[in-house]
C-alpha cells in the first residue's frame, strides 16, 4: 500500500482486537507510527508482531475510563514520535440485556467506556493538535445508534458519540482538526461473538441471519471499517468534518 500516512501519528484506543486491530494495521501499513492502549495484555503480543514487520508500534496498557492513565499514555506518544495527529476512539464494550434486566453497572459501565472514554481522550490529544493546527479525530459509533432490541445502553452510547463528534467538529474546526465518525454494521468480531453467546446461537447462525438483512450480501470484517476510518483520517479529507458514515452494507437512516 501507498505511504499516505507517512509521518504521521495515529493513537488507537482498544487496539488490540476486532475493529481496533484492524485500524491499527491500516495506519502502520500505510506508513504511520501507530500507538494504541487497552486494557488487554495481548496488546503488548500484538506490539511485537506488528514490530517484526519492520512497524513502529507503541502500546500500553490503559483504562480509558481513567483520565490519567489516557493522558499520560497520549504524553509519552507525544514524547516518544513528537506527534499526535489521528484519533480514533475505538475501545468498546457490551452489557446487552432488555431494559427491565439491565442493571445500573450495565448502563453506567457502557456509557463510561464509549462517553467517557471518547470524551478522555479527545481532551487529551486536542492540545497537541491544536498547537500543531492539524488533526484528525474520528469516533467510532455503531448502527446501534439507531437504536437495537437489548442495547438500551449501547445505543444511547453511541448515538451520543454522534453528537460528540459533531460538536467537537464545531470547536475545533479553526485549528485546522477535523472529527467524524464512523458507524459500523454486522462485524464479525470478537464483540459480535459475545452476542451470539448471550443469545444462545452458533456464532455461523448470527452471521447468516445478518447476512440475510444486508443488501450486499455479505458480513463486515474489521478492514471494512479500517478503510473508512482511513478515509477520514487522510490529510486530503481536510474538508469532510462533522459526518457519520454508516458501513454496514446498505442504507441505514
Amino acid at each position: 500500500m501507498s505511504g499516505r500516512f507517512e509521518g504521521r501519528v495515529a493513537f488507537v484506543t482498544g487496539g488490540s482486537r476486532g475493529i481496533g486491530k484492524g485500524i491499527v494495521q491500516r495506519f502502520a501499513e500505510e506508513g504511520a507510527k501507530v500507538a494504541f492502549i487497552d486494557l488487554n495484555e495481548e496488546a503488548l503480543a500484538e506490539t511485537s508482531e506488528l514490530q517484526e514487520k519492520g512497524y513502529e508500534v507503541f502500546s500500553k496498557i490503559a483504562n480509558v475510563t481513567d483520565a490519567g492513565q489516557v493522558e499520560q499514555a497520549v504524553k509519552e506518544v507525544y514524547e516518544a514520535y513528537g506527534s499526535v495527529d489521528i484519533l480514533v476512539n475505538n475501545a468498546g464494550v457490551i452489557r446487552d440485556n432488555l431494559l427491565f434486566k439491565m442493571t445500573d453497572s450495565d448502563w453506567q459501565t457502557v456509557m463510561d467506556v464509549h462517553l467517557k472514554g471518547s470524551f478522555n481522550a479527545a481532551r487529551a490529544v486536542q492540545k497537541y493538535m491544536v498547537d500543531k493546527k492539524y488533526g484528525r479525530i474520528i469516533n467510532i459509533s455503531s448502527t446501534s445508534a439507531l437504536g437495537n432490541r437489548g442495547q438500551a445502553n449501547y445505543a444511547a452510547a453511541k448515538a451520543g458519540l454522534q453528537g460528540f463528534t459533531k460538536t467537537l467538529a464545531i470547536e475545533l474546526g479553526r485549528y485546522g482538526i477535523t472529527a467524524n465518525s464512523v458507524a459500523p454494521g454486522f462485524i464479525e468480531t470478537e464483540m459480535t461473538m459475545e452476542t451470539a453467546n448471550r443469545i444462545g446461537i452458533p456464532f455461523d447462525d448470527l452471521i447468516k441471519a445478518s447476512v440475510s438483512t444486508i443488501p450486499v450480501g455479505r458480513s463486515g470484517k474489521p478492514a471494512d471499517i479500517a478503510n473508512a476510518v482511513a478515509f477520514f483520517a487522510d490529510e486530503s479529507s481536510s474538508f469532510v468534518s462533522g459526518q457519520v458514515l454508516y458501513v454496514a452494507g446498505g442504507p441505514k437512516n
